[in-house]
C-alpha cells in the first residue's frame, strides 16, 4: 500500500533545493514504475543508472512536469508539481530532453531552438541570442540553418540538447542525452554539463556508467522504481572492488549493486 504524503512532511532545509521528493509513486499507464521514492538534489551534476523498466525515464518526466504524481510529495524549484497553478512559472524555468522527442523535420536547427525558447515565453527580444549561444555551445553553429531531417543522429541530438538548454534551466533534465554522439562529442558533452551545473540542477538519465562517473557530482541507482544507492561516482567504483561483473571498476559496482538489492 502506498502512503500518502503531506506537505507538511517535507521538512524545511537550509539547503536550495531543486528537487525535493517525498514517498514519490509515479504510474506509467497502469503499471507503478516509481514507487515510495524519497530524493533531494540541489545544484550540481547528478546521474541516473539503472536497468531498462527501472522506472528512469517515467521519473524523468514527472520531474519535467509531463505527468503527475500518483501518490507522495514532488516539489520542482520550490512549487508544488502537483499544483497545476504553479506548473507554468516551473516550466520557464525547466529544461527537458526525453528520450524520444518530437520535432518539425522542415524547421532548421535555429527555427526548432527559437521555438522552443518561444514556447518557454522568453522575452522575444532575447530569442534570437539565446537561441544562437544554445546552438554554440552543443557544436553545431556550421549547421545552425540546415534542417533538421537532414542530420545525422548526433547532430540532431546535439540541437534537442541546445533547446533543452537554450533559456539557461535552474533544471535541466536529460534523458539518454549521448545517444549517438561519437567519443570526442561526449567528452565535449561532459565539460557542457560539468558548466551547466556550477549554477543548475542537471539530472543526466544514461546507460553508459562511465559517463557518469567522469561528468557527475553524484549518483541515483534506480531498480523496479525504487532508488537501490546514492553517492559519489568513488563511492560506485569502491563498490565494485567487492564483486560484480563489468569492464570497469564502476560497471562492477553498478551490477554488485543491483546484485545485492535483488537479494541475488
Amino acid at each position: 500500500m502506498v502512503r500518502a504524503v503531506s506537505a507538511d512532511e517535507v521538512a524545511p532545509t537550509r539547503h536550495a533545493w531543486r528537487i525535493e521528493a517525498v514517498g514519490l509513486s509515479v504510474k506509467a499507464g497502469r503499471h507503478l514504475a516509481v514507487d515510495n521514492l524519497g530524493l533531494t538534489l540541489g545544484s550540481g551534476v547528478h546521474g541516473l543508472l539503472g536497468p531498462n523498466g527501472a522506472g528512469k525515464s517515467t521519473l524523468m518526466r514527472a520531474l519535467a512536469t509531463v505527468v503527475k504524481p500518483h501518490a507522495g510529495v514532488l516539489r520542482l524549484l520550490g512549487a508544488d508539481a502537483a499544483t497545476t497553478r504553479e506548473l507554468r512559472p516551473v516550466r520557464r524555468r525547466l529544461g527537458y530532453l526525453p528520450q524520444q522527442f518530437g520535432y518539425y523535420p522542415r524547421f532548421t536547427v535555429r527555427e526548432y531552438v527559437e521555438y522552443v525558447a518561444w514556447l518557454r515565453e522568453m522575452p522575444a527580444s532575447a530569442v534570437p541570442a539565446a537561441a544562437q549561444r544554445a546552438i554554440d555551445r552543443v557544436r553545431l553553429t556550421d549547421r545552425a540553418d540546415a534542417k533538421l531531417k537532414s542530420l545525422s543522429g548526433g547532430m540532431l541530438r546535439r540541437a534537442g540538447i541546445a533547446q533543452a538548454i537554450v533559456n539557461e534551466p535552474e533544471l535541466l533534465l536529460l534523458d539518454e542525452p549521448t545517444v549517438g554522439l561519437d567519443p570526442e562529442q561526449r567528452v565535449e558533452f561532459r565539460e557542457l554539463i560539468r558548466e551547466l551545473g556550477a549554477d543548475a540542477c542537471v539530472l543526466v538519465s544514461t546507460h553508459l556508467v562511465e559517463d557518469v562517473v567522469a561528468a557527475c557530482s553524484d549518483v541515483i541507482l534506480m531498480d523496479n522504481g525504487a532508488r537501490v544507492f546514492q553517492g559519489l561516482p568513488a563511492d560506485l567504483v569502491r563498490h565494485g572492488e567487492t564483486g560484480g561483473v563489468g569492464d570497469s571498476a564502476a560497471e562492477r559496482g553498478y551490477s554488485y549493486l543491483l546484485k545485492q538489492h535483488r537479494g541475488a
